[in-house]
């Protein structure tokens, strides 16, 4: 079966969430620092009332995230939950001269999100043992 690296940020670190919800089989490969990225949150929608987890380019910035091994069917499950290609759509990067997809939205309007949401992406940089005294949390 073909793999697939993805790289997670937002809730898709949470490994409950990932591991047990959306992807059953996925496997979690290591923490990564996406550079010159920066994370928001926002929705292209006026009437939503939060904003959700996107990646912006912003030179000298850096997302914490994960990366992920994924199978096409897992691909197909969270481009259903990423709303792609209605809300975000899909971008690559080059890591060890192995491609990675990345979810992206390019329209949106600036909103803050929900508690809920931001307790669930602050579980996932524990999954990852990100280190947020030294990058940062919410």
């Amino acid at each position: 079966m073909s793999k697939i690296l993805y790289f997670a940020y937002g809730s898709n670190l949470n490994h409950h969430q990932m591991k047990n919800i959306r992807c059953f089989g996925s496997r979690y490969l290591k923490a990564f620092f996406f550079k010159d990225y920066k994370l928001i949150f926002c929705h292209p929608n006026k009437l939503n009332k939060f904003g959700y987890a996107n990646i912006i380019k912003k030179k000298g910035s850096k997302v914490a995230g994960a990366i992920w091994e994924i199978t096409k069917e897992h691909e197909k499950i969270l481009d259903n939950y990423e709303q792609f290609p209605n809300i975000y759509q899909k971008e690559y990067f080059y890591l060890g001269g192995k491609k990675v997809m990345f979810y992206i939205m390019n329209k949106y309007i600036f909103k803050n999100p929900p508690k809920s949401y931001i307790d669930v992406i602050n579980k996932g940089y524990e999954d990852c043992n990100i280190d947020l005294r030294i990058n940062y949390r919410f």
